[in-house]
């Protein structure tokens, strides 16, 4: 299967999102991605709250991470992933923060989808067809 379009989510850093030195703390990277994560499968057409409602949630169980460079308040970023089936139950990220076209955080995330017991089973149907598009 090949890698999808890339996808585009904007963020707003705002002084929450700070530590006491006045920038991004480390974690919030990580919801940043996240959230441009739930994005796309929204616009995949997939409602995340029905799939629980049938036992298949999706589980993050892995992520490699490296912190470029640091955002402050106020700042403009953009979160780029490119996503890809990497087997029938595997999802694979690969997630950019940028600042101005700048790399600042990027990522590798893997998750699957199993039931709420931990049990793995298929991507749902309409993802996988999606993805082999």
């Amino acid at each position: 299967m090949t890698d999808n379009p890339k996808h585009f989510f904007p963020v707003t850093v705002y002084y929450e999102d700070t530590d006491m030195a006045g920038v991004v703390y480390y974690a919030n990277y990580l919801r940043y991605i996240e959230r441009a994560r739930s994005e796309i499968v929204e616009q995949m057409g997939v409602d995340q709250n029905a799939m629980r409602a049938k036992d298949i949630v999706f589980v993050v169980i892995r992520v490699e991470a490296d912190y470029l460079s640091s955002a402050r308040m106020g700042d403009r970023l953009e979160v780029i992933t490119t996503h890809r089936a990497a087997s029938p139950v595997r999802w694979t990220f690969d997630q950019e923060v940028q600042r101005d076209g700048t790399p600042i955080f990027r990522a590798h995330v893997v998750a699957v989808s199993m039931t709420t017991g931990g049990k793995p089973v298929r991507l749902p149907a309409e993802i996988r067809a999606t993805l082999k598009k």
